[in-house]
């Protein structure tokens, strides 16, 4: 009895030094990550196979997220491990005052995460884009506004239809050339032509068009009927989506593929099964700063704040990982 009435009153009863009951609390916080590192792994393997199979999903999808947004995260929670790890460290030396005020820092940046992620999932949410049944998007293209905002972007609305750019689409999906160059001369054009320098092409063809003779024939028209390149791998064709250029945020691929929401349902529940995550330990880390605050801690004892430092590095791990598998795929 008289040992235990020794003991500090840091120290359990049921350990004999405070290195013992150190390492003891370590190795249960291991333990505990291995599990949470096997929860997500089973989720990171799904993605894996979806991704494989479907690739055409993840490439037309993963377009929706804001990449400025999830680029923002990822600084937010890096620049929280280092106040944490500082934290920890101040608590080594026994200086709580700078604890405190890690703690309160890494505490905002949580804050901050959560604040950046309801933006980004009430945008979804708006737009229709969730997972099973709930995947509702919104068109862009029906009114008149839409359309006049989809030419002056310079981006093809619909089969036959040539942009302010000059990209145009035939019938039945053949394409048609249209000259950006030099304006064309109507006097020197060849009987028949039309100012756009090409009629659309008819079977795959690459004779000239009709109506222009093709010794004067412009080459660009006449290549533009070679037929399109096949399917690259996984069964993605090279053609299946328009150039990059921005309309309300949003890409203009040609044709929204199949199982969309498969993509939205993968990325609510990993990033929302890492919010829960971030939550957790923001709970833990106001948990410690209070303690910190009542003056529990000191250079002989803060175990507490060690063990949440870990657990906050998974976190921020995590993310590292979600950032560029969801938003950065392309």
């Amino acid at each position: 009895m008289s040992g235990h009435s020794s003991h500090p009153d840091y120290l359990g009863h049921h350990y004999d030094t405070p290195e013992q009951q150190f390492d003891s609390g370590s190795l249960g916080m291991w333990l505990f990550l291995a599990t949470e590192v096997l929860l997500f792994a089973g989720l990171f393997c799904a993605y894996a196979i979806y991704r494989s199979h479907h690739p055409e999903i993840f490439l037309y999808a993963h377009q929706y997220l804001d990449k400025n947004m999830g680029a923002l995260n990822t600084a937010v929670l890096i620049f929280s491990s280092f106040t944490m790890a500082m934290a920890v460290r101040m608590a080594q030396l026994g200086k709580n005052n700078h604890v405190v005020t890690l703690l309160t820092i890494t505490l905002l940046c949580g804050f901050g995460f959560l604040g950046v992620k309801k933006v980004e999932y009430e945008a979804k949410w708006k737009h229709g884009l969730l997972w099973g049944k709930k995947f509702h998007p919104e068109e862009h293209s029906a009114g008149a506004h839409g359309t006049e905002a989809l030419h002056d972007a310079g981006v093809t609305t619909a089969a036959g239809v040539t942009t302010a750019a000059g990209v145009a689409t035939a019938a039945g999906g053949a394409g048609a050339s249209h000259d950006t160059g030099a304006s064309h001369d109507a006097a020197a054009m060849p009987a028949g032509a039309t100012d756009h320098g090409a009629a659309p092409a008819t079977g795959g063809s690459t004779a000239a068009p009709v109506g222009i003779n093709p010794a004067n024939a412009d080459p660009m028209a006449v290549r533009s009927n070679i037929a399109p390149p096949p399917a690259g791998p996984a069964g993605l064709a090279e053609n299946a989506f328009e150039p990059k250029q921005k309309v309300n945020s949003h890409a203009t691929p040609k044709e929204r593929p199949s199982n969309v929401h498969i993509f939205f349902g993968i990325y609510f529940l990993m990033t929302g099964l890492h919010g829960v995550h971030v939550i957790a330990g923001m709970s833990a880390i106001a948990w410690v700063l209070w303690r910190t605050m009542k003056g529990h801690f000191s250079a002989q004892y803060s175990t507490p704040v060690h063990l949440v430092g870990l657990y906050w590095h998974l976190v921020d791990l995590v993310w590292i990982y979600l950032f560029p598998l969801l938003y950065l795929v392309g």
